[in-house]
């Protein structure tokens, strides 16, 4: 059983809030647009990390941290990207892959809206946890937390971290 939080669009945006829930999980995801690169230093600090980069970030991100991460957690089959869509509206570059090899869970950011939906189509859960940033247009700062047990995703929680100022 592996307790997930996942976060994106930090936009070099790293606080206490965020960290109080890091410690109580045992990996942290991230869905790109970190910004400062002390953003993802912090967290490795207090659990394993897994990132993508996303499309504000520079040079050193994009060498510490692929475009698409791909791996099993537990027995579930996980794609992280940071500008990937939503069923329905895929990022066209993605679409062939999504349709050859979909994974059970889909992951992505650059939305800054939170959206947790089922892909009847491919059969897999998409996720999009917000920003929890403080730069963009959302309102509302998010983060989602879950957890995966074998090849379930279950007890989805929405993290809101306040209003962005």
């Amino acid at each position: 059983m592996k307790k997930i939080l996942l976060l994106s669009d930090t936009h070099s945006h790293i606080d206490d809030t965020i960290l109080k829930y890091v410690e109580q999980a045992d990996e942290i995801w991230h869905a790109g647009d970190i910004g400062d690169l002390q953003v993802t230093d912090t967290l490795k600090k207090y659990k394993p990390l897994r990132a993508v980069y996303g499309n504000i970030d520079g040079a050193e991100a994009r060498l510490e941290f692929p475009l698409h991460n791909r791996f099993m957690c537990e027995e579930v089959s996980v794609w992280i990207t940071h500008i990937g869509g939503y069923p329905g509206k895929y990022n066209p570059n993605i679409k062939a892959e999504m349709q050859a090899n979909p994974p059970q869970l889909f992951i992505c950011g650059h939305s800054h809206i939170l959206k947790v939906m089922f892909d009847k189509k491919h059969n897999l859960l998409h996720m999009n946890p917000g920003a929890c940033g403080k730069s963009g247009f959302h309102q509302v700062r998010t983060m989602l937390r879950f957890v995966i047990e074998g090849d379930k995703i279950k007890d989805l929680e929405i993290i809101e971290l306040g209003k962005r100022v």
